[in-house]
């Protein structure tokens, strides 16, 4: 049976993204052990890069997109599940290096997946997605540091996006006094509507600064890098940790060492990709336990595969809130 996918070519001279019926036969030459039918996937800053053919994130050729997946396994070899398990997908090169999930049907490693949470249901789980699994790993450290709600404020940067509008969520739920960074000032109301005290616009942080400035900030939460991360740095209070999983300024950090040996900080850095079974299921239960649906879907909107191109170039050039629900079978 053919799967409807996103399909992404290049050679020397063009990029391509376009609809395609992928075979069965096809998609099974991929590596992998569990064959599942695709019911969500979630359009990430990742899966923008790679469709506007704007980053070096796809390493393979031809790809399908989609680091995120949740589905209703077919048929698998592994041990770990059976057919009608409904597994989650976050990340593992899964759109980079392996064919991902926009796509009717995807071809997997059991190893790679893990059961759906039962207090969530698999639209909820594509919401929530790898920007909120990625959110939860930052918010989960921040609390590893002993940061209180008591010392809060802490700083989000990326706001409305994926990332930040969960980690608001989260830190909310918590009790912390939140500042949002966000280069989009007139969306006063949804990020209040998510939680947030204070606004500030990332312009003021985007610019070359000093290397120690006025402490002000207990955390941080970045999805930026660059010179923004270089800022927030210098800003954070005596012993206050910056968890970095982002770069949508730059993958550059023109920093110098001035916050960490005078002021005690930590920059940790926050990987979902590749983090561990154990670190992914507590992750997911932890936001099954606070995250509030009724949220979840006033920040969301559910889109087609052909839809994806033009919402991706948009998510590049900063002009979405929010989160992007990929639905295959429209």
């Amino acid at each position: 049976m053919p799967s409807k996918a996103i399909l992404l070519e290049k050679n020397q001279t063009e990029f391509s993204c376009n609809i395609q019926n992928i075979s069965e036969d096809t998609l099974l030459q991929q590596p992998g052990d569990t064959l599942i039918e695709v019911q969500y996937s979630s359009l990430n800053y990742k899966d923008a890069l790679a469709i506007t053919n704007s980053g070096p994130v796809v390493r393979q050729w031809p790809m399908i997109p989609g680091i995120d997946g949740v589905g209703t396994v077919i048929s698998t070899s592994s041990k770990h599940f059976k057919s009608g398990d409904k597994v989650i997908l976050n990340g593992w090169g899964c759109g980079e290096t392996h064919w991902g999930c926009m796509s009717q049907r995807a071809f997997l490693n059991a190893d790679w997946l893990i059961p759906l949470p039962a207090s969530i249901t698999a639209r909820q789980s594509m919401i929530i997605g790898t920007a909120g699994y990625t959110a939860a790993l930052c918010v989960q450290r921040i609390l590893e540091h002993g940061i209180t709600p008591e010392q809060s404020n802490i700083l989000v940067t990326g706001a409305t996006g994926g990332v930040g509008s969960v980690a608001i969520m989260l830190l909310t739920q918590l009790g912390y006094t939140i500042t949002a960074a966000t280069s989009k000032i007139n969306d006063t109301d949804y990020l209040q509507q998510l939680g947030v005290q204070h606004i500030i616009d990332s312009k003021t942080l985007s610019d070359t600064g000093k290397p120690l400035q006025k402490e002000q900030w207990s955390a941080a939460i970045d999805v930026l890098g660059s010179h923004s991360l270089a800022n927030i740095c210098a800003q954070i209070r005596y012993g206050g940790i910056v968890t970095a999983c982002g770069l949508a300024q730059g993958i550059d950090f023109p920093a110098t060492v001035a916050p960490f040996i005078l002021r005690g900080i930590t920059l940790a850095g926050i990987d979902s990709v590749m983090a561990s079974r154990a670190k992914r299921i507590a992750a997911w239960e932890y936001l099954a336990k606070l995250l509030s649906t009724r949220l979840l879907e006033q920040i969301t909107q559910t889109i087609s595969l052909n839809e994806c191109p033009q919402i991706a170039r948009d998510m590049i050039n900063g002009k979405i809130k929010g989160r992007y629900i990929v639905d295959p079978c429209l």
